[in-house]
């Protein structure tokens, strides 16, 4: 890797950490003092830093995508359970509903009947 030559033949990915790292190294009076640009030049081989903070952020994402579906689930079941659906409200309202929309319907098709007399 230190030779520069990428798979292609070009510089390789990292090589520019590496010159950075050789230049501090070469001037440098103790190696503590290159302690950051030998950091970047091994975060640019491996990664490691990076593949972290993904696995933090995807833990994170699941942890909460977890925690919503949970309160979701817990909502669905207080609306199962509620007392509005033992009351039978809701299938009142679907009988009353299905004449409303035969109404609704016929009005609409005498409207564009309407519409097609003007033509």
């Amino acid at each position: 890797m230190a030779s520069g030559f990428g798979f292609t033949g070009g510089r390789s990915r990292c090589f520019t950490h590496w010159q950075e790292f050789q230049k501090c190294y070469a001037q440098a009076d103790s190696t503590s003092e290159c302690v950051t640009q030998k950091d970047d030049y091994m975060e640019c081989l491996h990664h490691k830093k990076e593949i972290e903070r993904m696995k933090t952020i995807r833990d994170t994402f699941l942890a909460r995508q977890a925690k919503e579906a949970s309160e979701n689930r817990a909502k669905g079941e207080v609306r199962a359970t509620s007392s509005v659906l033992r009351l039978g409200i809701i299938g009142q309202a679907d009988e009353g509903g299905s004449g409303d929309k035969g109404g609704k319907e016929s009005s609409e098709s005498g409207s564009s009947s309407e519409g097609g007399s003007d033509k």
